[in-house]
């Protein structure tokens, strides 16, 4: 077999074996942080991409990612140009990216909280306030790049009693995303967690949550968070204007179904400067550099 021959089967099989090669240059390709079981993510996603190619004249494909690492990995290597990120991994992909933007936010997100709660066994009580009877408990986040799930309670773990996590419970976990949490705080395999308020909420409601086992026990003040990325040479790849054409289409999405998988009631406008402040408690605790 000659060189050239052998070149050709290894690029083929290097196409096949490598997730992102089939969206070919044209197809829109996006992704999101994987915040809760993958199933639900499918099909939420497989929902959006739908959507989207009514919307947009290009082919469009959903991509999911492992971790949240890696949806900021595949944005900054342009194996996708649109994702759904939190707050926390939204700055760190548009910081990898000149110009990307954050186009849009669910009503929600301008004014979102993380839950703390506990299993009932520890006797912890619903508070207006962090209390030190939290101290010596153990602990788990969701996941290392969660907004929700970690930059903000421990934000707020380290302003309320002046030291780490680590110092202030007795053993401290990343549970991977918010349904886990809620999972293992519910079995007593972590006395208290922290995670997105929504997925709490909607749990709650889908019956999902054994309440004689685990409670909300605080809620944080408000912050922003989850919002639509794109990157910021969509418009040299796809033509002019369609960096606003994709804002357009995910303001205008109304579908109550797709807006009840997020769980969000519609989105609304968002900016780079909106996220100012996240950026700053993530240098001001160490994540950022």
């Amino acid at each position: 077999m000659s060189l050239k021959l052998i070149r050709k089967f290894t690029l083929s099989a290097l196409l096949i074996a490598t997730p992102f090669a089939s969206a070919m240059a044209q197809t829109f390709v996006f992704t999101a942080i994987p915040d809760e079981d993958e199933t639900k993510l499918v099909e939420r996603f497989r929902g959006v991409a739908e959507y989207l190619e009514s919307r947009l004249d290009v082919d469009v494909r959903y991509i999911p990612v492992k971790s949240y690492a890696a949806a900021v990995s595949a944005f900054r290597n342009n194996q996708v140009q649109l994702a759904w990120f939190g707050g926390l991994s939204g700055v760190q992909a548009r910081g990898l990216v000149p110009g990307s933007q954050a186009l849009a936010q669910g009503v929600e997100d301008e004014a979102f909280v993380t839950y703390f709660i506990a299993n009932t066994s520890t006797g912890l009580e619903p508070s207006d306030e962090l209390t030190d009877d939290v101290r010596g408990k153990t602990f788990t986040f969701g996941s290392k790049g969660s907004t929700s799930g970690r930059l903000m309670p421990e934000f707020h773990i380290r302003e309320t009693f002046g030291e780490a996590p680590e110092e202030v419970f007795s053993r401290v976990g990343f549970s991977g995303n918010h349904s886990r949490t809620i999972r293992l705080v519910e079995a007593g395999t972590y006395e208290v967690g922290a995670l997105n308020f929504q997925v709490w909420e909607k749990e709650l409601a889908d019956g999902t949550i054994d309440t004689d086992a685990v409670r909300v026990i605080w809620k944080t003040p408000t912050y922003p968070d989850y919002q639509w990325t794109i990157r910021g040479d969509v418009d040299a790849q796809y033509g002019e204007g369609f960096t606003d054409r994709v804002r357009q289409a995910l303001l205008e999405l109304d579908d109550p179904a797709l807006l009840e998988s997020f769980p969000r009631s519609g989105f609304i406008p968002a900016s780079n400067a909106d996220y100012e402040p996240i950026r700053k408690v993530a240098e001001e605790i160490g994540i950022l550099d």
